[in-house]
Parts: C-alpha cells; structure tokens; sequence
C-alpha cells in the first residue's frame, strides 16, 4: 500500500498543525517559567531595594524578554515535536503511517523542515534584536538606575602590534579625549628583529581628516651594539601610521552579549592587535550561531522521543522537555567555561552541546524507524 504524493503533502500539513498549539504553549509556558525564575526577582529588588520607578522597571522587563524567548525557542520546538509526535503515537497514526510505507525519516520530514525555518528565525533575532536590547538594558542600568556619567576620557591605552611571530611596535597612549579625539603623552616603541631599535615620544596628539598626528616630539635610536639612547631628531608635528579609528582606540565597556556579529569579530582583531586575551569574544562569536539551531536539534529529537509507543500527558512531555534542556544548557555552560578559559577551543566549546545532542537524535531516529 502507498500513499499518494497529493495525500504525503497534506500529512506534512497535518502534522504540522499539530505542532503549532504546543510550539505557543511551550513559548509562553518556557518564558514565564525563566521570568519567574530569576527575571522577575531582579525586578522586585529594583523596586523594593533601589527605589527605582516603575516606568524604568518596565522598560528593563521589555529589554530583557528577546534574550529570554531566543532561549525558549528551542525548548518550545522540543515540546511541541514531543506532545504532538507523542499525539501522533498514542493514536496509532504512526503505526499506520509506516505501514503504508512510509519511513520515519518521511515522516519527521515536515518537523525539520519547520524547524529548520525556525532556526533561521532565533538566529536573526539574537544577531539583530538581541544585541540592541542588551545595550539598552546596560546604558537604562548604567545611566538611570545606577546614575552613572559617561566616561569622557580613555587612558591608559595600551596597544601591541605583531607580524610574523614577534612585536613590530608597542604604542602607549597616557590619556585621549573622546570627543575631540585629542591624545596627551603618547609613547611609540618600534622593534626590529625582537630587539627594541626606535622610540618615538609625542607630548600630545590627535585624529584629524582621517590620520593620526603627534605634535612636540622626538625620535630615539637605541644602538643595537652598546644599548645606548640617542636623539635622532626633533618634530613639531609628524603622522602616525596606526589601523584603529578613535572609536576602536576608546575603552568599549561593552560585553560580548552586546555586540553583533560584525562588532563580535572587530572586536576579536582588536583585542589581537593590543595582544589582548579573545577567549571571550570567540566564546560569544560561535554561541550566537550554536544556540540558534537548537532548535533544529530539539526538533528532530523531540519527534524521535515522541513516537515511541506510550500514553502521557502534556505536564509529562513538559517535565521530560525541562530535563532535556537543562542538560543541554548545563553542557553548554561547561563547554563555555572551558572555552573561555582556553581549555577547549572556542568553536568545540560552543558546539559541543549541539554534537551530543545531535548523535542522540540520531540515534532516536534510526531506533524510531525500526519501532513498529
């Protein structure tokens, strides 16, 4: 027995519409669930402990939901593959699906497909809406809750040049202003072979028509046989060859959860440049494209889990899709503590929870499609 092309098209249709109702419910159920969790107590002690108003409140409740649901996307898509899969089974139409010849494969075809979309989905909103809420909770919680000024000068700039495996050129800026991109007390110390063979000192400096210049300076050469300082010469003003833009060169307080990708990477080659630590950054780089296609995963794995032959209730397939994701997120937290620290690299890190359970949902699957 076979089943018609037209009648495999409206079984996909079928079954999705299946999952849509617990896809919603999962979202809501999940989102209250972490509100309640840990959001809404944050809240709470705004009010009660800090006297902050309720209008401020609100505004951060508003900015932190798109961290929140990119989280419960992936549980909602592991719900609802488990309750209506699950459904599915209960009602024998899997049995009778397989029987008409149909392979699980088929079957969990129109699931990956949504999934899929769904991904694609989480991933736009934790690239384009999340990063801007991130920011705005920061500048509402810096600004109006905590009342702090924003800083007018970057100082102690320290930034490392390299090529091919050594230092080329150490650059030490005392103080710069952030408006008129004026810098004071600039130190350029430039090195040939690994040995220290220049110092350029400038009392002050500045960004002008896109270039750097220092202005009242003087150039050293340290003699490679004898170590000895000498004057070379005196300048009033001379240009300084330097690849950062003042924006790059301003102290950026921003945390990784708060930049895009584009931003995420400027950052990581800045960070290279002043010889800087990037553990973090990657962390945050490859975690921005991992969380995402969770769903995808929970998807397939949930359809999978779904189908075995059994009678629970919705409350039941909630709890198993709680269990699941906390495992998933306890992974991710190790694999992202050990990426941070440079145990594991970075994109293993962040992957990591999505090869488990990716080979999981493998499994699930062939065993599925040997089940009745």
């Amino acid at each position: 027995m076979n089943i018609s092309s037209f009648k495999v098209r409206a079984l996909d249709r079928f079954i999705l519409n299946e999952l849509k109702a617990p896809f919603f419910f999962g979202l809501v159920a999940f989102t209250i669930i972490l509100v309640a969790g840990g959001l809404l107590f944050q809240m709470a002690e705004l009010i009660i402990q800090k006297g902050v108003s309720i209008g401020i409140v609100i505004r951060l409740f508003i900015y932190y939901m798109p961290r929140l649901v990119v989280f419960t996307i992936p549980m909602s898509c592991l719900l609802a593959a488990l309750l209506g899969f699950g459904k599915l089974s209960a009602n024998s139409e899997i049995v009778a699906l397989k029987s008409a010849g149909l392979s699980f494969q088929r079957i969990v075809r129109p699931v990956v497909a949504a999934a899929f979309v769904i991904s694609i989905c989480a991933l736009v909103i934790n690239e384009s809406v999340v990063p801007v809420s991130e920011r705005a909770a920061a500048n509402v919680m810096k600004y109006e809750v905590l009342h702090e000024s924003a800083p007018v000068f970057t100082q102690k700039v320290f930034l490392k040049e390299e090529g091919g495996g050594s230092v080329e050129r150490v650059i030490y800026i005392d103080k710069m202003d952030n408006e008129t991109k004026e810098m004071e007390n600039v130190v350029v110390e430039e090195f040939e072979g690994g040995r220290l063979a220049r110092i350029i000192a400038a009392k002050s400096g500045e960004w002008l028509s896109g270039s750097w210049w220092l202005t009242d300076g003087a150039v050293y050469e340290i003699k490679k046989e004898t170590k000895e300082v000498g004057l070379l010469f005196k300048f009033n003003r001379q240009a300084l060859m330097l690849n950062m833009e003042p924006d790059e060169i301003s102290a950026n307080d921003r945390k990784p959860d708060e930049m895009t990708i584009p931003e995420l990477l400027r950052a990581i080659e800045i960070r290279g440049k002043t010889g800087a630590e990037a553990g973090d950054l990657w962390m945050a780089f490859h975690l921005r494209l991992a969380v995402p296609w969770a769903c995808l995963i929970f998807g397939i794995l949930g359809a999978a889990l779904g189908s075995r032959p059994q009678r629970s209730s919705s409350s039941v397939g909630l709890g198993f899709s709680v269990i699941i994701i906390f495992v998933y997120y306890v992974i991710m937290s190790f694999g992202r503590a050990l990426g941070e620290s440079g145990s594991l690299p970075p994109i293993l890190a962040a992957w990591v929870a999505n090869f488990v359970f990716l080979a999981i949902s493998v499994f699930f699957c062939l065993r599925a499609n040997r089940l009745g």
